[in-house]
């Protein structure tokens, strides 16, 4: 079994990849984690020349692209055509910038799983042409992994489908990492490292690892058994005001050299 160290440029907005590249191999990262944005260099629509170029930056660097992030939403309400044309696009454009897998999010309303299926099932092809897996997060609608499951499950190929374990959403959702670990089983195809304290309303703000209430110490040893990318994801897109990425990435750094099996 092995690991692979990852840093998001989540939490390097705008930054051009050059630079966040940079950081990553500063921290001894194998990788890095490219978010699809329109606030960054690899954004949707980009060109294949442009993709291909940020490819050879990363590769040029001694990285990999662990996975891309996109922001397609399989679950959410409304005509299929827009939302299987988006995710064909960002299939083409993981494949072009080298990414194994792309990050999706369910998106959906009261849990409910809507059209997921039959959208993922309609991009199986242009998953298998391109060589690219679909990791659908455990966020928003389906935060736990038993929920992000029935996403993923019905199409019986984790290596075609699989699920984005974010340390934080099952468990502020009441599932315990031993119940996240068990109900994803071969479906668990990355794992991002996240910390947060809790606010009196409920909201949640991050935190370096090791320092708020996720308890990232039970999910390390679950992993063990599993291969995969480790990824830091620090959401200073979403939160500007907790600082840049590289304390919170050294200290998952350290969790990862912790936990990671024996080379």
């Amino acid at each position: 079994m092995s690991w692979k160290f990852a840093v998001s440029t989540l939490g390097m907005p705008g930054v051009p990849l050059e630079r966040s590249v940079r950081t990553a191999t500063e921290h001894g990262c194998d990788g890095i984690e490219v978010r699809a944005h329109p606030d960054d260099e690899v954004r949707p629509g980009l060109s294949e020349p442009r993709a291909r170029a940020a490819r050879a930056r990363v590769e040029d660097a001694g990285l990999e692209v662990a996975c891309l992030a996109g922001y397609a939403k399989v679950c959410a309400p409304g005509p299929d055509g827009p939302a299987v044309a988006e995710l064909r696009s960002l299939i083409e454009l993981a494949a072009w910038i080298g990414a194994p897998s792309l990050r999706v999010f369910p998106g959906g309303r009261d849990g409910q799983d809507g059209p997921a299926l039959e959208r993922i099932g309609a991009v199986l092809p242009d998953l298998r042409a391109h060589g690219v897996r679909l990791l659908v997060e455990t966020h928003d609608s389906h935060p736990t992994g038993a929920a992000a499951l029935r996403l993923a499950e019905p199409f019986g190929d984790p290596g075609l489908v699989a699920v984005l374990w974010d340390a934080l959403h099952p468990w502020r959702s009441g599932e315990a990492p031993a119940r996240t670990h068990e109900a994803l089983g071969a479906h668990l195809g990355y794992f991002q490292v996240k910390d947060a304290v809790a606010a009196p309303d409920d909201r949640w703000t991050p935190v370096p690892p090791g320092e708020g209430a996720v308890p990232l110490d039970a999910c390390g040893p679950l992993l063990r058994p599993w291969s995969g990318w480790v990824s830091l994801e620090w959401e200073l897109a979403w939160h500007p005001r907790i600082g840049p990425v590289d304390a919170p990435l050294r200290a998952a750094a350290d969790w990862y050299r912790h936990w990671a099996p024996p080379s």
